[in-house]
């Protein structure tokens, strides 16, 4: 066959969240630091062309990430990734971060220890620590130790088109967030009202960025709103998520880094303390585990240590391929399949 560029893929899920992860034929990519890797995908036209590749039709789909598996920069480290999405890389994601130490270990790319091993895990945020329960030759749960997250503003005032004006929470956890109680957008967080939320998540991120520029005290590459999460509380008292991403849908998942945004929240607010756990549950009904392991601070600013417990899923293994002659190899998204705001991505 006359392909240009083949990229392994194996396919996994973390509590429903698909995170493939790229295994072999990964580019080199450019930079000293993950940080500086993320930096170069998002702003070289051949990252954008790797991202579009693999995220975009007709190779790729709306649903889930790729991560990009990299040498790590850090002697500390086991393995180094990046998260591709259709609109851009990231730094950091706690399911993601699920996916990748269990596709490493059942993989055999690290070696699996039972009934525990340990991965260290660099993204461009910093250091995830993962600890695998593993058993019979898979890994049944992983526990991550997050990198650090603080709260940017709380109780931010936002004036909106559609639900005047609104409060929102702007906290970091691997990447920033607003976080929006889902009661003053009237709707519940449901299967039902997917689509909704998503609509409105995606106009409330652009009217937060607008408003509210945030970077990363430490880390420039990692600026601006990622993604809207947002939350309630049910019956049982374990919090319910939904964030929403571009260009329009929900992650199946409870959301590891917008738990810990969200935990940086309550703990500003003392309704957290060190030592507490407790369940996250997604859109779907999937649960993550979430701890305040610690107190610390970030360029001054007070911050906590977030633990993220899940379960991540092989469901598959395939291999993407580059036609030279493919009329389509730069990638194309439709609002049909993808939402209202793919109309915004350009053409390659």
């Amino acid at each position: 066959m006359r392909w240009k560029r083949t990229i392994q893929l194996l396919d996994v899920h973390c509590e429903g969240e698909i995170g493939r992860v790229a295994i072999g034929g990964v580019p080199k990519i450019p930079g000293e630091t993950t940080a500086a890797k993320l930096a170069w995908l998002n702003s070289d036209p051949k990252g954008q062309e790797l991202r579009r590749f693999l995220c975009l039709e007709p190779r790729g789909m709306p649903l889930g990430s790729v991560n990009l598996l990299l040498p790590p920069t850090d002697p500390a480290a086991d393995a180094a990734f990046v998260i591709l999405q259709p609109d851009q890389a990231h730094a950091s994601s706690g399911s993601n971060s699920i996916c990748v130490t269990t596709a490493l270990l059942e993989s055999g790319i690290v070696e699996m220890q039972e009934p525990e091993t340990v991965v260290t895990l660099e993204t461009a945020a910093g250091l995830v620590r993962a600890v695998a329960t593993c058993r019979d030759g898979r890994c049944e749960k992983v526990k991550l130790t997050m990198v650090p997250s603080f709260v940017h503003v709380l109780d931010q005032k936002l004036s909106t088109p559609e639900w005047g004006e609104i409060s929102l929470d702007v906290c970091y956890g691997g990447i920033f967030y607003a976080l929006v109680d889902v009661g003053q957008i009237g709707l519940t967080i449901s299967k039902g009202n997917a689509a909704a939320l998503v609509s409105a998540g995606m106009v409330i991120k652009q009217l937060a960025n607008d408003a509210l520029p945030v970077v990363h005290p430490e880390i420039p590459a990692i600026s601006g709103i990622a993604y809207v999460m947002f939350r309630d509380v049910d019956a049982d008292g374990a919090v319910r998520t939904c964030t929403t991403m571009w260009p329009g849908r929900a992650d199946r998942s409870p959301c590891g880094t917008g738990n810990s945004a969200n935990l940086a929240a309550l703990h500003a607010r003392g309704k957290v303390k060190v030592g507490d756990v407790f369940t996250s549950r997604s859109i779907i009904g999937s649960e993550f585990e979430v701890g305040l392991e610690r107190e610390t601070t970030i360029a001054g600013k007070p911050a906590i240590v977030p633990t993220i417990a899940g379960r991540g899923f092989t469901f598959g293994l395939h291999q993407v391929a580059l036609d030279p002659f493919d009329p389509l190899s730069a990638g194309f998204a439709m609002t049909d399949v993808w939402g209202p705001s793919a109309g915004d991505i350009p053409d390659a």
